[in-house]
């Protein structure tokens, strides 16, 4: 049957095939629109879009930040299997095996959404956390080594009203969860490039990440190596792991933008 013809029968859902081609408008153009320009985009009316926005938005599949939406890393549910497909040996896999066959420790990858980030690549060498991690896993972002570099990357005016917004829970008497010492942190961590974060998820834990960039000079991912927490842990993850985390940076950020996998769209968290 002709696509055209489809489209007349009873059996073509209409309102499924014009939330689709509101997904579709959120791109490298048009990463967080407004009502009125996914309208303009799709050819629908500003009723419709409405009445769709605000169905992905209670699903979690789109979030809002003033006039503006952005689609959230639920929508990796719906491209999962498009992803397996491609295996991200073909993206940042490979990259993330040699690192953490290097170092002798696990590996990760994850985005941010609102105040988690969430898990999008593993590559576990031994188990660290008593928590079990795989993609689509979450994690408080204040409390995490990826979080923070992506926190960090934050305007100001942005950073303070994702704190106001935030209530943070100590996980261990290590949290570090007094709101100015964590700005004050993260600030640090912008100037430095690299966040370390010691017990304050798990005791015996700690964990050291770099930001992953897109084209555009926005941080779009987490990369970070997790190890078992020891005096001597800061001294090596500075020394030893940041290096090897720092060389395999670049690689990652150009096989994710060669690759397809365009993670920019979660640039930006629900505020």
């Amino acid at each position: 049957m002709a696509a055209n013809h489809f489209e007349e029968s009873p059996d073509y859902v209409q309102s499924l095939a014009r939330s689709l081609q509101v997904l579709r408008a959120f791109g490298h153009d048009l990463p967080s629109p407004s009502l009125s320009e996914i309208a303009v985009s799709t050819g629908l009316s500003r009723a419709v879009v409405r009445r769709i926005l605000l169905t992905l938005q209670h699903l979690g599949y789109v979030g809002a930040r003033g006039r503006s939406f952005f689609l959230t890393p639920r929508v990796l549910e719906l491209g999962y299997s498009y992803l397996s497909s491609l295996d991200l040996n073909e993206l940042a896999q490979q990259t993330m095996e040699q690192l953490a066959q290097k170092v002798g420790e696990s590996c990760s990858l994850a985005v941010l959404d609102g105040n988690d980030i969430v898990y999008v690549l593993r590559v576990p060498v031994r188990r660290v956390m008593s928590i079990a991690l795989g993609v689509g896993a979450r994690l408080p972002a204040f409390a995490a080594s990826m979080g923070r570099v992506m926190l960090a990357d934050l305007p100001d005016a942005e950073l303070d009203v994702w704190m106001q917004g935030n209530k943070f829970q100590a996980y261990t008497p290590k949290t570090l969860r007094n709101a100015r010492a964590l700005k004050s942190e993260l600030l640090a961590v912008r100037k430095q490039g690299y966040a370390m974060v010691s017990q304050e998820l798990e005791l015996g834990l700690c964990s050291i990440a770099v930001p992953i960039r897109a084209a555009n000079g926005c941080v779009v991912a987490g990369l970070n190596v997790s190890m078992q927490y020891s005096d001597k842990a800061q001294g090596r993850a500075v020394k030893e792991i940041l290096p090897a985390l720092r060389a395999a940076q670049p690689e990652i950020e150009q096989a994710i933008r060669q690759g397809g996998w365009d993670p920019h769209v979660y640039r930006r968290q629900g505020l």
